[in-house]
């Protein structure tokens, strides 16, 4: 492996650990504030123990989160050194607020954690929602400056030199507003349907099942809904991608060639050689009408795009299909839940029904997880779209492989110490907490 390969697995290994624990920060404290919220509201026990047993799982992702976050931090200065000594002045400034935002999430969250029987009940629930608040707006910042990469802006590139710097126009750049909702929507959708399968399980083995019914239900609620909006923001994306990236687009979609009339295509593999797609299913017309509102407009394929300037196509193509496939099990999922609620109610408690739930867990993070890498691997060979080419902005510094072999090791432990201290919290929740007779779920 030579030191830009390593230099980029290393990002990718760096950004593909964080991304898990920066969509649980987000998401799980607006749980934990809609349990105490109901607690508060209704009395009944099982609301707080869920709202306290969730404040100790979003501590410690909360402070894994801090360490990936920061690793990540110190990388991109180590490993792409010409990178951030260009763009850092441009994009520096929604980092900057994102370190005030995750300061104040400390603060609160340390509020929360203590202040039980300490605080004014309701001041105590504020805490709650400021630490879930300013999860969501620390993480709409760092995904503001990653769209700046795909779709730059606040700034003019002159022979070589990036003069006229303007840090708001670079933070609300053409992307941020569509980026952010679809990677707000999806880490609401993954962290439901995650919570939801680990409560479903436990259910189960019919462990505390008052307590995991109550969580469970907030969980699915949550992720049911993100799922069914997600394909709402993934038009959206989809559309911008197509104006700004259509590079992007067409190595999505493995349209090599510009068409009339293009075909949405399902499935396949991608024969980069003779330029085709073999074993898809095509949808005549379809990628036209999604793109453009029409079946006759143009597509851009890979065709017009330089060899030099295209992605790499099995790999985006391979993320796209994954991602779309999962986000359309998740919403096949959601609809049952719905229909279970409004007309089969007796199935919520079904050992079949709870099931799908728990073998639906890790969908939601695969398809995170996806969706990163055609945002990453799309925009390549750009660091900077357009601008700036990820070869150049690599770091000289040699050995960079044995750099990305040893962050390997320290992440595969650090996930083995938050599995093991996640187990170990959902085993002690009955000596936790008073937990109350087991109800059946949805009662």
């Amino acid at each position: 492996m030579n030191d830009f390969m390593a230099a980029r697995s290393q990002m990718a290994l760096s950004l593909g650990f964080h991304i898990v624990f920066s969509c649980i920060g987000m998401v799980m404290p607006f749980f934990m504030a809609v349990a105490h919220f109901l607690w508060l509201r209704t009395g009944n026990v099982n609301y707080k123990n869920v709202a306290k047993a969730w404040s100790k799982g979003v501590a410690i992702f909360f402070a894994t989160g801090a360490v990936s976050g920061t690793v990540l931090s110190f990388e991109l200065g180590l490993l792409w050194p010409t990178f951030m000594k260009h763009a850092g002045p441009i994009f520096g400034m929604p980092f900057s607020l994102e370190g005030t935002a995750f300061f104040i999430e400390a603060i609160a969250l340390g509020f929360f954690l203590y202040g039980w029987d300490k605080f004014n009940r309701w001041f105590h629930w504020v805490t709650g929602v400021v630490v879930g608040v300013s999860g969501i707006v620390s993480g709409i910042l760092v995904v503001a400056a990653n769209s700046w990469m795909n779709s730059p802006s606040g700034f003019d590139y002159v022979n070589g030199q990036y003069i006229n710097i303007d840090p708001i126009k670079a933070m609300f750049n053409r992307g941020w507003f569509s980026q952010s909702l679809h990677m707000t929507i999806a880490a609401f959708a993954a962290t439901g349907f995650a919570v939801a399968g680990i409560h479903a399980l436990m259910i189960l083995r019919k462990t505390n099942v008052g307590f995991h019914a109550t969580s469970f239900k907030i969980a699915a609620i949550f992720g049911v809904v993100a799922a069914l909006l997600q394909p709402v923001s993934g038009d959206i994306s989809a559309k911008f991608v197509a104006r700004t990236q259509p590079a992007k687009l067409a190595a999505m979609e493995a349209h090599f060639n510009t068409e009339k009339n293009a075909a949405l295509i399902i499935g396949g593999v991608p024969d980069v050689k003779n330029k085709q797609v073999n074993y898809a299913v095509k949808l005549p017309g379809m990628l036209s009408f999604m793109i453009h509102g029409t079946t006759d407009s143009t597509v851009k394929g890979l065709d017009k795009i330089p060899v030099q300037n295209q992605p790499p196509v099995s790999v985006t193509h391979y993320a796209f299909q994954i991602m779309v496939a999962l986000g359309m099990l998740m919403m096949g999922v959601g609809l049952l839940y719905l229909f279970a609620i409004f007309k089969k109610r007796d199935w919520l408690t079904k050992a079949w029904f709870l099931k799908i739930f728990v073998a639906a867990t890790p969908l939601g993070f695969l398809a995170v997880e996806a969706g990163w890498t055609v945002t990453e691997v799309g925009r390549q060979p750009w660091i900077i779209q357009g601008v700036m080419r990820t070869a150049d902005a690599v770091t000289p510094m040699p050995g960079i492989a044995y750099s990305f072999y040893l962050f390997t090791a320290v992440y595969f432990t650090l996930a083995l110490a938050v599995i093991f201290l996640l187990n170990r919290q959902i085993k002690m929740v009955p000596v936790l907490y008073d937990v109350e007779p087991a109800k059946p779920a949805h009662a």
